[in-house]
């Protein structure tokens, strides 16, 4: 059985400004799949890299990862490996085109479509584990409001919601929107709108989408949601290229529209939210997270013809609803 190396986190070190403050996690999120969250992701990661930041993106979608895809890596070791102890951290991190580190998931893993016990502790060892050692860590969410997505949220310090300005996507980046709120309490979040067919259409995309959250969103505690407009990315053909030759559009047409929305959109991101002091990386992060599950116990023999009684699945079963929990996905 694999061991577990105990990690301390350091405490967070004082800024110029006086404040101690530790580096920042940002979820990278959409109510929708296909708008364009990945690109977002690598690309952003790209741009901070190239302000000198020290960056590293997780692919929190582990049922349905494409990552890798966009950046046209192969790695011999994933997150899931990690995860069972098959590979270390050392193994998983990758450094990707850009200038930036990468954990890449597994692709079609069904175990991790629920939110069990152990992954919940796998992630949040994780994000423990990398934070210290980054300016910045950006996690890739799957798309839509499964307990997954929303736990994988809730370990980050702000939300990055992306959506486009077809009615659709809007109409899940509300429900997303809401339910962060509503489960989470969080009374504010950023937003990037995607494939906008003017300049400054985003603006008026977030001002909508504004506006139907103060009408129909009350926060548990009091008080609405407050949208922060990161920017906009105008519709280019040089993002679908770059993405069928796998490459970042902000390396290979760093003079698109799109390259400089995201350009703007890191610059805005590093001013709203300075990056802290890191921790120097550690020389051969061996760690794993956690030990391969323990085998179940083998079931006595039963003489034949002698009946087993099958005790019934008690209150915490697999599956059963706690009482006076919604679901992740309510959005009533």
């Amino acid at each position: 059985m694999s061991t577990t190396t105990p990690t301390t986190s350091p405490g967070p070190e004082p800024t110029a400004t006086g404040r101690a403050e530790r580096p920042r996690v940002f979820a990278i999120t959409s109510g929708k799949g296909g708008v364009g969250k990945t690109m977002l992701a690598a690309n952003l990661a790209a741009a901070l890299a190239r302000r000198g930041e020290r960056v590293l993106v997780i692919d929190a979608d582990l049922g349905l990862a494409n990552l890798d895809v966009v950046l046209n890596l192969q790695p011999r070791h994933t997150l899931h490996d990690v995860f069972t102890g098959r590979g270390t951290l050392e193994q998983a991190l990758l450094t990707a085109p850009g200038d930036f580190q990468v954990l890449l998931a597994g692709s079609g893993l069904i175990e991790y479509s629920r939110l069990t016990p152990t992954v919940r502790e796998q992630f949040a060892r994780l994000i423990d584990t990398v934070r210290p050692h980054y300016d910045r860590v950006l996690i890739d969410t799957g798309a839509g409001i499964s307990d997954v997505v929303l736990y994988a949220i809730s370990m980050a310090d702000e939300t990055l919601v992306i959506a486009t300005p077809e009615p659709t996507a809007l109409a899940d980046a509300y429900a997303t929107v809401k339910v962060l709120g509503l489960q989470q309490g969080r009374a504010s979040m950023m937003l990037v709108v995607n494939q906008t067919h003017r300049h400054g259409e985003g603006r008026h995309v977030a001002a909508q989408l504004q506006s139907v959250i103060d009408r129909f969103v009350t926060l548990p505690a009091g008080g609405s949601i407050r949208l922060s407009p990161l920017g906009e990315i105008v519709s280019d053909t040089a993002v679908r290229q770059a993405v069928q030759r796998r490459q970042l559009v902000t390396l290979a047409y760093p003079g698109s529209d799109a390259a400089q929305g995201i350009a703007a959109i890191a610059m805005r991101l590093a001013t709203l939210h300075p990056p802290a002091g890191r921790q120097p990386m550690p020389p051969g992060m061996q760690m794993t997270l956690v030990a391969p599950p323990t085998p179940a116990p083998a079931a006595p023999d039963v003489p034949p013809g002698e009946a087993t009684e099958t005790p019934s699945p008690g209150p915490d079963a697999a599956g059963a609803a706690v009482p006076g929990e919604t679901t992740a996905g309510s959005t009533s």
